[in-house]
């Protein structure tokens, strides 16, 4: 069986909205390895967008997933629950920042978590208004996608969004932003288009995955917390690529010392298999009718017995710490590539979520192109990243914070080629 073979019937028989980054078709994977249908091996430094962070088919996981198949693995949690289902929303209830009274909700998927959460702050403040910003990825449900602050390829041909969906720029330092310029923007949309008092929810990520790994300043984000305690306005962190022990932390607002009212959860959750949670205040989280939240998957019994597994593997392998190990030594190689690459223009990312930016050389011009021919070099050499960003010109690093040193420092002879010879127009 060969990848070309494959991708041949792909474009017969899958949707060309469905859009793949490689045609690399997997067979096996281990850890931060995977192998594909024609036994090449690559080195995963896109750990299925930050899904498997605890490592593909790491053995506790497994362990889980096989005893709970032997057990069940459906049932509806509405219909006949299940304990550990139970026992897995007081760890996170507990997990999450925040020292108050906490209560979670299980579902399917990330956009569907953002989704509940909105549904619960509108519920619960009795407003319908939602602001977002830009760059933000919140999913591709029509709600996710109107609270996107991307267009293209998200809402570009889709129709006109959901209403009372609101855009402010993100602070985006390095492209000029501040902290003080978009709370600006936040306070002249209340002036001019927004009542403050009719806004329900505020969403942001701590960290834009999507959008470019930029970080959400400190000081920002406390003065988010102080103007929606101002206002009654429900404060949501998206944290579906930030958490999970990514950052450093097993969440990026550890590191801020603020906590949100509802945090939204899913990617390294449960190590692969589908889960996604919001956990939030209880008197929030309460504030919706019985039936109104769930889903016939939600809380599926294998996911949920994947990620006490990968709670277990994140405290008892240390990955916080380890997270913040990987991504130094990362960045630390990304620095001294930067000083005979004047195309990389900058490194940054807490923990072992990384990102390089690229630009056409001497210029402020982002560069797609260049970004491109990084990441060809390196799928060529074994090694697989992803691109993001607004102008599509990052490259965001994301293996699994498991990964052995010796693979780790494989990556990074591979990256350092790739770079080189993308520099060389790709003829090294």
């Amino acid at each position: 069986m060969l990848n070309a073979d494959i991708s041949r019937r792909r474009d017969h028989a899958i949707a060309r909205g469905v859009g793949v980054q490689t045609q690399v078709y997997a067979a096996r994977a281990a850890n931060a390895e995977v192998w594909d249908v024609e036994g090449r091996r690559y080195i995963d430094f896109a750990a299925g967008i930050a899904v498997v962070n605890t490592g593909h088919c790491h053995p506790k996981v497994m362990a889980a997933v096989e005893h709970q198949m032997k057990a069940f693995t459906h049932t509806c949690h509405q219909v006949l629950p299940y304990e550990n289902y139970i026992r897995l929303a007081e760890r996170l209830n507990a997990a999450t920042p925040g020292s108050f009274a906490k209560k979670t909700v299980f579902v399917t998927t990330g956009a569907e978590a953002n989704e509940n959460a909105i549904k619960v702050a509108r519920a619960f403040t009795g407003r319908s208004a939602v602001i977002a910003f830009g760059g933000g990825f919140h999913g591709r449900t029509f709600m996710g996608m109107s609270m996107t602050g991307k267009v293209a390829p998200y809402k570009k041909d889709f129709g006109a969004m959901m209403p009372d969906v609101y855009h402010v720029p993100f602070p985006v330092e390095f492209h000029g932003g501040s902290s003080d310029a978009s709370l600006d923007a936040l306070s002249r949309l209340f002036k001019s288009d927004l009542d403050p008092e009719r806004v329900a929810a505020i969403i942001f990520e701590p960290v834009q995955g999507e959008g470019g790994f930029y970080s959400a300043p400190t000081d920002f984000v406390k003065e988010l917390r102080a103007l929606c305690d101002r206002y009654g306005i429900v404060l949501i962190a998206d944290e579906i690529q930030t958490g999970f022990a990514r950052t450093g932390h097993l969440f990026a607002m550890e590191a801020m010392g603020v906590s949100a009212d509802i945090t939204t959860m899913a990617k390294g959750l449960a190590g692969g298999l589908p889960l996604a949670a919001l956990t939030g205040r209880a008197d929030i989280m309460d504030a919706a009718n019985p039936g109104g939240l769930g889903g016939t998957y939600g809380g599926p019994p294998l996911g949920i017995a994947a990620a006490h597994a990968v709670l277990d593997v994140i405290e008892e392998e240390d990955l916080c710490n380890r997270a913040n190990q990987l991504g130094s030594r990362l960045k630390q190689k990304l620095e001294e590539l930067r000083e005979t690459t004047s195309e990389l223009v900058d490194v940054r990312g807490p923990g072992f979520m990384v990102a390089a930016e690229f630009n056409v050389a001497g210029t402020s011009e982002p560069s797609p192109d260049f970004t491109n021919r990084v990441r060809a070099e390196a799928l060529k050499r074994g090694l697989v990243l992803l691109t993001c960003g607004v102008f599509g010109n990052v490259i965001r690093f994301l293996a699994p914070i498991t990964i052995e040193d010796t693979v780790f420092a494989e990556a990074m002879e591979i990256l350092d080629v790739s770079i080189a010879t993308a520099r060389e127009g790709g003829n090294a």
